[in-house]
């Protein structure tokens, strides 16, 4: 990988590594409406200009019944998710959790028609990945968490069923049109519900920073960077990141907001992380013909 690559890489890695500390500041003072529209008002605006000139709109109207639905799976319903869920739990066990989302792909794949063969290495990391998830979740099924963790995972199910909905359905519209399509939909769709949810007073400026962030930093700028980053590397090398952005959550988390990592949340990150590692083996003829056909679904961003 060039040096260009690599580092386009290495932002990637925070940008969307990031995310989980910035949600856990913000909802402590503002609604999830609030900080779903910001994101996504601020992620539209800064994009649009940049989308307009690129072009593409055209086929985001002929397959909008699509773009739709993969709006509602990648941003409508897991941006709102993750951040009420935030309200309970530390963003370094949420971003640990979404690292499972790999896995859970996998899995949705193979349900929905995919017809390549999981030999036992797939197999293998499968299971060595649920059993980290497991272990992560197992000990606060029994308090209050249970519904902070059930929303984590609807989020791991529409970021592992969105990229599927792209692959299969939307491969031939242009990522920039459709992703600020996706997040003015979004803004649209929350607009109401954050005014409705204003605060009495002007927030934090640290929370006001966050939201900022949020929309203009891991919405706006990681979306172009990302599409760089298919460019100079490819799509397959391109999506290695995402298994770096747990570690990067629970460093921010640690670092920032003083949470605890414990050994037991270390043990179930590696368990997770070589479970995708293996779970997504592909062989040498599908890696080629997903290289040719420029395959590149859009993963979870937090």
């Amino acid at each position: 990988m060039s040096r260009r690559g690599w580092v386009l890489f290495s932002v990637m890695c925070v940008l969307w590594g990031i995310p989980y500390l910035l949600i856990k500041v913000a909802v402590g003072e503002v609604s999830v409406p609030m900080v779903v529209f910001a994101r996504t008002a601020i992620g539209t605006v800064l994009l649009l200009p940049v989308a307009l000139r690129a072009g593409g709109f055209r086929k985001v109207r002929e397959h909008w019944r699509f773009v739709l639905l993969f709006a509602v799976l990648e941003i409508l319903g897991p941006w709102a998710l993750l951040s009420d869920a935030e309200r309970t739990l530390s963003s370094s066990l949420t971003g640990l959790l979404i690292a499972a989302t790999p896995i859970v792909g996998v899995l949705i794949g193979r349900a929905t028609g995919d017809a390549e063969r999981l030999g036992p290495v797939r197999w293998g990391g499968l299971l060595l990945g649920l059993a980290g998830v497991a272990l992560l979740a197992g000990p606060r099924l029994g308090g209050g968490d249970v519904r902070a963790l059930g929303e984590v995972l609807l989020v791991v199910i529409g970021y592992s069923t969105a990229p599927i909905v792209m692959t299969r359905r939307l491969g031939d519209v242009p990522s920039l049109a459709m992703t600020t399509s996706c997040l003015g939909t979004a803004a649209l769709v929350y607009a109401a519900p954050a005014a409705l949810t204003l605060p009495d007073a002007l927030p934090d400026g640290h929370v006001l920073a966050a939201l900022g962030a949020l929309g203009a930093v891991c919405t706006a700028v990681a979306f172009v960077v990302f599409f760089e980053l298919i460019r100079e590397v490819g799509p397959s090398r391109a999506l290695v990141f995402t298994y770096v952005n747990p570690a990067v959550a629970v460093v921010a988390g640690t670092v920032f907001l003083s949470e605890t990592l414990t050994v037991g949340m270390g043990v179930s990150f590696a368990l997770i992380l070589c479970g995708s590692v293996f779970a997504t083996v592909r062989s040498a003829p599908r890696q080629a013909a997903a290289a040719a056909v420029g395959e590149a679904p859009i993963e979870a961003g937090g």
